[in-house]
């Protein structure tokens, strides 16, 4: 049992202090006293052999907890612990709570059978009731973050209450946009489940608030206090007006089993259907490294904290990575599941529990970052909601993340070389992420669900997953004939020749099926009144220009060049990138390629291209266009590359970030320079290759029709131009709801760039997530745009929208469009029109 000792000047305060203390817990708890000196005139003071004798008295394995008053009190406990052995210091911690209430706190907790840490942590909260009583809130050092712990009492608090709509409540993705929003505020941020009836917890911390088990239709009460209290309250009450952004459909849900349960045949293995499809391949093994932990003392405990901080950013570089990769792969909705593991690598709870960990008991790195990410799996996997329970792959991926990089450890290999199922314990999100679909053809563990941020995943991938099967699986040899039925959650070890004739029947119908509801996309998209729009893809690697050919693209709109330079510590060379331009070029068949030069900076950063400075806001700083016109080596080698690969192919150069006339002609400058080299050396190009610019900044719109004279051709990318025309970063969730490309701001300004580039004959491309958005196609037709480039899954969807109007009825969709006052406004009148049938 933990002991509990009160240091205090005057006797009578501390025995007073142990008498309250003792009757909320009835002796319970052991309550030691050190107060006051032997000398009758004057008996206020400390002495340090007195405490020591007190945390003796109460001395436990479980820990001492040493509350002290003011001045001497402090100086005298840290004395005491002098005379104690270097293991027993360790289990005696210095408290600065409040004497009387974390006195009474502390042993109320201790009674329950709270560690020490805990206790600590209810002792140093325990001015909370009082000061919600008293109308202002102060959270105590354990749950205040150090850029709150300015924030005045004085400061009125103020409340709201909501009720949750999502579908699934606060799970990881509204979770991190709740966080992100309350710690962009100086004011202290905290909220309760007043429907579950729990604690006041920090809104800064995303495992607090997911924690915090909150589903549809519970309410909150939402506490700021601070100066900024007002403004605080309303960014979050307008997350949840908004929904988080979310529509309440299920989204990616699991395939509904459509199958009644059959008798097992020999070598079936049943399991939960995670993933619909048929897949029929040997199996693969994937084993992550085990990373054994062993903890040890450390005498320099500001070099372990150090190491953890260095792998913290490390691990933020890697997980940023993946977003990047994945929203091209799966789409921004669900490649936000890892906005949330950013979010974990930032929370102030875990970090000044493994801070506090490694500083008090003087452990290594690995050891208190272990334990810190265990106690919060472990706060998961107690939650009554089962789909809150599953977030814990999402905390256990990013601890092993850090983990492994304290440990020096390289990342597990997952890469395929022949198609294959994959066979494993369990994925995590991140490894899912990195899967090939042409190369893993199915999935097979034998733990997870079909809620699971994995399974999410797999089913964006299109790649068919039976999860929970019996742990026999993984003892088969590499190379076993598996067939899987995601749909029905069954597995087939070295299936009888009646299982593969009915699955191969099964696979069948289904790609059939695929190709029937496909075969539109691959025909023009032409409005109903004859008027073709091409449909272009963007894409970020080989594998995506063979899903967006497959998916109906008509050529590739926007080839975003940064996946070459990711997970790398140097640039790729000129060879490494003419062969997979080559490579993609090969898999369109003679459609057009734009190639987008590299467009780092902003949220794209790259650690090997750092600036050498800080930049307060890099949206507005040294990126895209910029970066390579100071970097003319970098430049050259992608410019070499894209020049060689265009031999035979219809390829195009497109440069970001253009805000100048200057840059353009700077730019064309260069270009000519590597096209003189290239013929110099009887090096082979397209010397009619075409160039043009993105169109996202809004002096680029300005000056449209001088830009139109020095290029071929306008790709608009609404994403930046949005932000930046209405002041507002699309990653801030305080301000990203201004941030909406069919604000009439926005529409104007791409109206105006349409008009220029037709004024001299080039055309104009759309490559921004409007151009997806089918709700804006008849706006993007009557705007006048030649092309539309998509994700190569939004390819059918776009192509039927625009062979359901014609131009006539989408021209006078926009001259009301363009009238309207808001973005809320262009939906609501888009949403309340009626759709023409085709």
């Amino acid at each position: 049992m933990i002991g509990i000792v009160i240091v205090s000047h005057s006797k009578q305060l501390a025995l007073g202090v142990r008498e309250l203390a003792a009757q909320m817990v009835q002796g319970q708890v052991s309550i030691a006293v050190a107060a006051g000196i032997e000398d009758p005139e004057n008996p206020l003071g400390t002495d340090p052999i007195q405490v020591y004798e007190a945390i003796a008295s109460v001395f436990s394995d479980d820990g001492v907890l040493v509350l002290m008053d003011l001045g001497s009190a402090l100086l005298s406990a840290e004395m005491a612990i002098e005379f104690f052995s270097e293991a027993q210091q360790q289990k005696v911690y210095l408290c600065e709570a409040p004497l009387v209430e974390g006195a009474i706190a502390a042993v109320v907790a201790a009674a329950a059978g709270r560690d020490i840490h805990q206790v600590m942590a209810e002792a140093r909260g325990a001015l909370l009731a009082k000061a919600t009583q008293l109308g202002v809130v102060s959270r105590p050092l354990s749950i205040v973050s150090h850029n709150t712990s300015t924030t005045n009492l004085e400061s009125p608090m103020r409340e709201i209450r909501v009720i949750v709509s999502n579908r699934l409540g606060l799970h990881a993705r509204p979770a991190a946009q709740f966080v992100t929003t309350a710690a962009r505020f100086q004011s202290q941020i905290l909220v309760q489940n007043l429907t579950k009836n729990t604690e006041l917890v920090r809104g800064d911390s995303i495992n607090q608030v997911t924690t915090l088990g909150v589903r549809q239709g519970h309410e909150l009460v939402i506490t700021a206090t601070g100066a900024d209290a007002d403004e605080a309250l309303a960014a979050l009450q307008g997350l949840f007006a908004n929904n988080f952004g979310e529509d309440n459909v299920a989204l990616n849900s699991p395939p509904a089993l459509h199958h009644e349960v059959t008798p097992a045949t020999h070598g079936e293995l049943s399991g939960i259907a995670a993933s619909a499809g048929v897949a029929i391949a040997p199996v693969v093994h994937y084993q992550p490294t085990h990373i054994q932990i062993t903890e040890y003392h450390v005498d320099d405990p500001d070099t372990e904290w150090q190491r953890i901080q260095a792998a913290i950013h490390t691990a933020r570089q890697e997980i940023q990575a993946i977003f990047s990769q994945a929203s091209l792969q799966i789409g921004d909705a669900e490649a936000a599941i890892f906005d949330a593991q950013l979010l974990f690598l930032e929370d102030p709870v875990l970090l000044e529990a493994a801070k506090e960990r490694i500083f008090e008991h003087h452990i290594n790195a690995e050891a208190a970052w272990q334990a810190v990410v265990d106690e919060v799996a472990t706060s998961y996997r107690t939650l009554e909601d089962s789909y809150l329970q599953e977030r814990v792959d999402d905390v256990v991926d990013v601890g092993q993340r850090v983990l492994r990089l304290l440990a020096g450890n390289a990342p597990a290999n997952l890469h395929i070389e022949e198609p294959a199922i994959l066979v494993a314990t369990d994925l995590t999100p991140s490894d899912t992420a990195r899967l090939d679909p042409t190369k893993v053809l199915g999935i097979c563990t034998t733990s997870g669900s079909a809620t699971s941020h994995s399974a999410i995943i797999a089913r964006t991938l299109g790649i068919p997953a039976v999860l929970g099967v019996d742990a026999q699986v993984l003892h088969l040899a590499d190379g076993t004939l598996m067939a899987l039925d995601g749909e029905s959650g069954k597995a087939w070890v070295e299936p009888e020749s009646h299982i593969l004739d009915l699955l191969a029947a099964k696979q069948e119908a289904w790609q059939t099926a695929q190709q029937e509801a496909r075969a539109t996309a691959h025909q023009p998209a032409i409005t109903r009144d004859g008027r073709q729009v091409s449909v272009f893809a963007n894409i970020g690697s080989i594998s995506d220009v063979q899903v967006a050919v497959a998916s109906g693209a008509e050529g590739v709109g926007l080839l975003r060049t940064e996946f070459l330079y990711l997970d790398r510590t140097s640039a790729p060379t000129e060879e490494e990138q003419l062969e997979v331009y080559q490579a993609i070029a090969k898999v369109l068949d003679n459609r057009p390629l734009i190639i987008r030069t590299l467009d780092v900076g902003g949220d794209k950063p790259l650690p090997y291209l750092r600036v050498g400075f800080p930049e307060a806001n890099p949206f507005l700083g040294w990126r895209g266009i910029r970066f390579c016109l100071d970097h003319l080596n970098l430049f050259k080698t992608q410019l070499r590359a894209i020049l060689r690969a265009s031999v035979g192919h219809q390829i195009k150069i497109m440069l970001p970030m253009i805000a100048s006339v200057t840059e353009v002609r700077a730019a064309k400058v260069i270009l000519g320079e590597v096209q003189a080299e290239l013929n110099q050396a009887g090096i082979s190009f397209d010397a009619a290759m075409k160039v043009g610019i993105m169109v996202e900044v809004p002096s680029a719109v300005a000056i449209a029709d001088q830009l139109a004279a020095e290029v071929d051709f306008f790709s608009i990318g609404t994403n930046d131009l949005s932000q930046y025309i209405m002041a507002s970063d699309r990653t801030n969730p305080r301000v990203a709801n201004l941030v909406d490309a069919l604000h009439p701001a926005v529409l104007r300004m791409v109206q105006q760039t349409i008009q220029a580039a037709h004024a001299v004959g080039i055309s104009v491309g759309l490559c921004g997530e409007l151009a997806a958005d089918t709700l804006a196609t008849p706006i993007l037709l009557g705007l006048g745009l030649d092309e539309l480039s998509v994700n190569p899954q939004s390819i059918p969807g776009v192509k039927q929208a625009i062979a359901r109007f014609c131009i006539v009825e989408s021209e006078a969709i926009v001259a009301s469009v363009l009238q309207q006052d808001s973005a809320e406004h262009v939906r609501e009148l888009m949403s309340t029109s009626v759709i023409p049938s085709a």
